[in-house]
């Protein structure tokens, strides 16, 4: 797959098919739909999401303490907690466990922080074998794809495309689309996986500065069977998935699944408190630019994010762009108020793929003000230079336009005119505008123009 390092340009390329364009915009919405269902079924609901959004903003305001406490309470329990300041000092430690116990087959569950670090990539080079175990995943793996969706990584693709996937890589039956058979395909290719695998990885859902343990969800368990069939387990961890108390989980697995996929709960909450008898556990805590994001006043409160990605399944430019457009780990409305802060050259492009419709504002179980801080990142890119010339050029004009009103009528005038007996002059593809839309039909005056003639009637 070839990556291309700009989203308008990725969109296009995936909007060229029509039909899966449409049938990827609605299945988002369908999971949307559902997300909805869910959270009416719940009276408490927008207390719930207050709460939420309250815990976390109290934890990110004091986080240094919590996170000691988590690492002292980890401590006592038996677990190894490391601190990584970005994503290579992250891989180096997980690497450096491998090598100590002479790891060679590694089962990987779904990760978001490992897909942010480049993990499997890195381990590869100092051959270790890495298999991830969630079906999407290992989907998108086999393919060698990146994961589209935070939540659901394989959704940019069809039954079709996973059946063909499996017939080169596990030996089905070729033409078999059929989704039972293809799951237990799959279900029983990784369970030799599991069984041979050395270490296990899984991400972290919520670490309890309380108690020093952790929780992972999944819906297919396969983050239990590596941690409880291999001799090593590694958690890898943002250090804003830390909570303070135990209580408060009983507020963020109410929210998370319903707003994730429609679910009252995630088929396994798994708690992770310490390594079983022989057993060896460890706890990677990444940096890798939060601490920047946290003391950007503007920014800080997208840390608040549990990775639901309600806000992509909502999002129209998300649902009808793919995942792949934003040639990042993390995709969609919260990606593209993460991303700029690790690198705001790269990612430059990803605050301006949006309608600031505030739709995934509306949905967040966490209230984070996404598109407000979606046109914040704006100004921040136009102001430090990040922008196409002529897109600050075409900016600078309409902004001079603006401010000269009689200049402004007049112009407008010709539009209509142009609009309305020569429109060949801008629906053509000399017009970015013109992409996928035509222009407006022209109305027969302004808004100004009308309201002159009909201000004094009653």
């Amino acid at each position: 797959m070839t990556k291309v390092k700009d989203h308008a340009t990725a969109a296009a390329q995936f909007i060229k098919n029509e039909e899966r364009t449409n049938w990827h915009d609605e299945t988002l919405w369908f999971v949307r739909h559902k997300r909805d269902l869910a959270a009416h079924g719940v009276p408490e609901w927008e207390t719930l999401r207050e709460w939420a959004s309250q815990i976390k903003n109290h934890t990110l305001s004091k986080i240094d303490d919590y996170l000691l406490q988590f690492e002292k309470n980890a401590a006592k329990n038996g677990i190894t907690v490391h601190w990584a300041k970005d994503a290579k000092e992250h891989n180096q430690i997980v690497l450096g466990i491998m090598q100590k116990h002479r790891v060679k087959n590694v089962v990987k569950s779904k990760s978001m922080l490992t897909e942010e670090c480049h993990l499997n990539g890195y381990l590869s080079e100092y051959g270790i074998n890495v298999v991830d175990t969630d079906l999407g995943e290992r989907i998108v793996q086999l393919r060698k794809e990146p994961p589209s969706h935070i939540v659901l990584p394989a959704i940019h693709l069809k039954k079709q495309d996973v059946s063909e996937t499996f017939h080169e890589h596990l030996g089905t039956e070729k033409g078999n689309n059929d989704p039972q058979y293809l799951t237990e395909s799959a279900r029983q290719s990784l369970r030799n996986n599991f069984i041979e695998a050395d270490l296990a990885i899984t991400g972290v859902n919520f670490a309890v500065a309380e108690t020093g343990g952790f929780v992972v969800c999944t819906n297919e368990g396969n983050a239990d069977m590596g941690a409880h069939t291999a001799k090593v387990h590694i958690a890898c961890m943002g250090f804003e998935k830390i909570i303070p108390k135990a209580e408060h989980l009983g507020v963020f697995l109410r929210l998370l699944t319903r707003s994730a996929t429609g679910q009252p709960i995630t088929t396994y909450s798994s708690h992770f408190l310490k390594p079983r008898e022989g057993q060896e556990m460890h706890v990677v805590v990444v940096d890798n630019g939060r601490s920047r994001q946290l003391g950007r006043q503007d920014f800080r409160n997208s840390l608040k994010c549990i990775r639901c990605a309600a806000c992509f399944n909502t999002c129209p430019v998300y649902r009808r762009s793919g995942g792949h457009s934003y040639h990042t780990a993390v995709a969609g409305p919260i990606g593209s108020i993460l991303n700029p802060n690790l690198d705001m050259k790269a990612n430059a492009d990803l605050p301006f793929a949006s309608t600031l419709c505030g739709s995934c504002s509306n949905v967040c179980p966490v209230k984070i003000d996404i598109h407000d801080q979606l046109w914040k990142w704006r100004q921040v890119i136009v102001k430090e230079g990040y922008v196409a010339p002529a897109k600050s050029l075409a900016m600078k004009g309409a902004a001079w336009l603006f401010a000269h009103p009689s200049i402004y009528r007049s112009v407008g005038k010709i539009g209509r005119t142009v609009l309305k007996n020569a429109s060949f002059v801008v629906n053509n593809k000399l017009n970015p505008w013109y992409k996928q839309r035509e222009m407006p039909e022209a109305p027969e005056k302004s808004f100004r123009d009308w309201y002159k003639e009909n201000k004094d009637k009653k």
